[in-house]
């Protein structure tokens, strides 16, 4: 009884949004009204201090999130572990790792800009995982701040049932406090950081505002509980209870978003915030987790959130630091102390758990055990992001988390041979904690290749390498990640015969390859059509291997194919002369027959592109959207005289853009990208991929 009486005083959160929209202000506000700091440093403070959870040296320079942090402090008996994200698109793997193990989150918008691209994104990355969340709708003392304006943007753009739990005070400059329409009571934050609460009556201007929006968070709370449903049709005046517990039932379903509002650069309204992730997001005991049992074809099985069961622990986050790889661990069942050993379920491997620790941004409190529901990190375990680890007593493994494919590419080397070693420690070590962030050898032209997902992302990387391994980087020119794939289905028909004495190599398969559907999640398929014995079932899945093999890299413009479904119909083998390897090769050859029948065409990645500037400069960035081969999806009005433009731009195009952006606006302008979806290359550009591809292979040949 004691451990779920904890457990119910326990809050897994975080806080996602677009990119500068106060998520790092807000959660050091969070800190200072929790007690974790005591004073409040700026996310580009003037005391060269920086926020709390920007503890990297690169994310203090440039006022950003790169990598998420995590904390843990208490409101009240409440004991809240909280993950700030990034976010810039390019480190979006953050926001989703850390919504992979989180129960419920906070959704911060601009009060000014309200949902912006990567709003889209974030609300994505929430609902793939079932998440919970809170919108706070924040710098409401901005010029041009709408708070109800905003809320109906999240109804409108984003497809939520959202719920005011609040109302504004003034506006913009004027800001002063919020009227809580659960309470009916004004609240104000006195004192030099809005530390000290003031609750009085409501302004006698805004009575019937608060009515009216009472009324509306009755009616859409209503909706999940029948006891205040029949009081919404009575008429009657429900308790703060009644209300407070069909919204947590509507929010615990996905089904109601409740809005609170304020900001928290002026300490305003934050402490209302951490009372509604008390109230209204999930304890640990009330989300469904659930893992692959695999002893029992990796059917499903449900992980109770209890301490007493067998320990299931999943490694979501890893991080280096002066003393060791550090492990950021959620429990979902089970408890783990100091010295315990615990099996990782990707290796099969024991390993003793030295060090267990509480994170508060980059700084560390020991603890001596951790149980289900809880967030820890651990020390001196090898592992890679994305491990389960258990007790050794079951044999389960968590669902991987989505990882996004990688869009840009750079060659690098160490600027002097010197620092080799450190360049080969550095790309094992940040490939480990990323899996975004990819590398490989070029064989032709004996390049290390790293891929990510945008410039920032790959400039970061190389900043790091300098930093923390004292290995200057040189890098080659940005490569797109083209893709190739097909346009129409295609016959192959190949036989592979070799006779070199003794045993030779004979394989015939014979069949067909066709795009996949464009909605498809697959980038291969293959599909068994043989009957009646043609092809040995044994050497069936080296047919498969040769096929995926091939595609790895295309002969049209040397770059991965992709949405490729092969049907294997036919073949013939030979009782001495077939094998597994004859096979391989033969599927490997007929592949590359059908493909050349088959209509093959270059795809590039297109990008979802969001522009923000002066409606006097609309007409100039529109026209250089459109000299980027961009195509306009819409724009939209912005109080303060600015305008919203939104496009979708081929990546090849956009190199260097916000250098132009900003000469075209005078500084004024402001962009956010992400990648949307590969298609078609126009002939011209596909055809001039394919002859520096051509080019290039034959100079290597030389």
């Amino acid at each position: 009884m004691a451990g779920k009486w904890v457990l119910e005083k326990v809050r897994n959160i975080g806080i996602s949004a677009h990119i500068d929209s106060g998520k790092t202000t807000l959660t050091e506000r969070i800190l200072f009204y929790t007690g974790r700091i005591h004073a409040i440093h700026e996310v580009k403070g003037k005391d060269g201090v920086g926020a709390t959870m920007d503890s990297m040296e690169l994310e203090r320079e440039r006022g950003i999130t790169i990598q998420s942090a995590a904390t843990n402090v208490h409101w009240g008996e409440t004991e809240i572990n909280i993950i700030d994200t990034p976010g810039h698109v390019d480190f979006t793997i953050e926001v989703e790792r850390s919504l992979r193990v989180l129960d419920g989150a906070i959704l911060v918008l601009c009060g000014v800009a309200g949902v912006q691209s990567q709003s889209f994104t974030v609300d994505r990355q929430m609902r793939r995982y079932k998440v919970p969340r809170l919108a706070f709708i924040n710098k409401l003392d901005r010029s041009g701040a709408n708070a109800y304006r905003v809320t109906g943007t999240l109804r409108d753009k984003l497809n939520h049932n959202a719920v005011m739990m609040q109302i504004p005070i003034g506006a913009e400059d004027g800001f002063e406090g919020v009227v809580d329409l659960v309470k009916m009571k004004a609240y104000y934050f006195d004192g030099e950081n809005g530390e000290n609460i003031r609750e009085e009556a409501i302004p006698a201007q805004l009575h019937d505002d608060a009515k009216k929006y009472r009324q509306e968070l009755i009616a859409k709370a209503a909706d999940f509980d029948e006891a205040l449903g029949e009081k919404f049709l009575m008429e009657e005046d429900p308790t703060e209870d009644e209300i407070k517990k069909a919204i947590r039932k509507g929010c615990l379903s996905m089904q109601l978003t409740p809005v609170f509002i304020g900001s928290a650069y002026k300490n305003k309204g934050v402490q209302l915030l951490l009372n509604g992730v008390t109230d209204y997001l999930p304890m640990p005991t009330e989300v469904k987790n659930e893992a692959l049992d695999q002893d029992n074809k990796e059917a499903k099985v449900e992980l109770p959130c209890d301490p007493n069961k067998p320990f299931v622990g999943y490694g979501f986050k890893l991080q280096e630091t002066p003393f060791g790889q550090l492990t950021y661990v959620r429990i979902y069942q089970g408890t783990v102390k100091k010295g315990d050993f615990i099996t990782n379920m990707m290796t099969g491997k024991k390993i003793k758990v030295p060090r267990l620790v509480r994170m508060h941004a980059d700084k560390m409190e020991e603890a001596e055990s951790s149980s289900a529901g809880d967030i820890i990190a651990m020390f001196g375990i090898d592992c890679e992001s994305g491990t389960t680890f258990t007790d050794g007593t079951v044999n389960l493994t968590m669902t991987s988390m989505f990882v996004p494919n990688a869009v840009i590419s750079l060659a690098v080397r160490p600027k002097d041979k010197s620092g080799a070693d450190n360049f080969t420690k550095a790309l094992n070590k940040f490939r480990k904690e990323d899996p975004t962030f990819r590398v490989h050898r070029d064989e032709e032209s004996s390049e290390t290749i790293i891929s990510g997902m945008g410039e920032l992302h790959l400039d970061v990387y190389m900043e790091r390498m300098k930093r923390e391994f004292k290995c200057e980087v040189v890098a080659g020119a940005p490569q797109v990640a083209y893709r190739e794939t097909i346009t129409q289905a295609a016959a192959f028909d190949y036989t592979h015969k070799k006779q070199t004495g003794g045993a030779g190599q004979y394989a015939k398969v014979v069949g067909m390859m066709e795009p996949l559907p464009p909605n498809s999640e697959k980038i291969y398929e293959f599909v068994d059509e043989i009957v009646g014995g043609k092809i040995p079932r044994e050497f069936i899945p080296a047919c498969d291997k040769g096929f995926a093999e091939q595609m790895a890299k295309g002969p049209l413009i040397g770059f991965p194919i992709v949405n490729v479904l092969v049907r294997l119909q036919d073949g013939a083998y030979h009782d001495v002369d077939s094998s597994e390897m004859a096979f391989r090769i033969c599927a490997m050859a007929a592949f590359r027959q059908g493909y050349e029948r088959a209509g093959a065409c270059a795809l590039e990645p297109i990008m979802k592109l969001e522009v923000t500037c002066p409606e006097e400069y609309q007409g100039t960035v529109m026209g250089q959207i459109n000299q980027r081969r961009g195509i306009i999806q819409g724009t939209s009005s912005m109080d303060g005289g600015l305008v919203v433009i939104n496009a979708e731009v081929p990546l090849s195009e956009m190199f260097g853009y916000s250098t132009i952006l900003r000469s075209a606006t005078q500084g004024k302008g402001e962009f956010t990208m992400e990648f949307s979806r590969y298609a078609q290359c126009p002939r011209t550009i596909q055809d001039e991929l394919a002859k520096k591809y051509q080019e290039k292979r034959a100079a290597e040949n030389k």
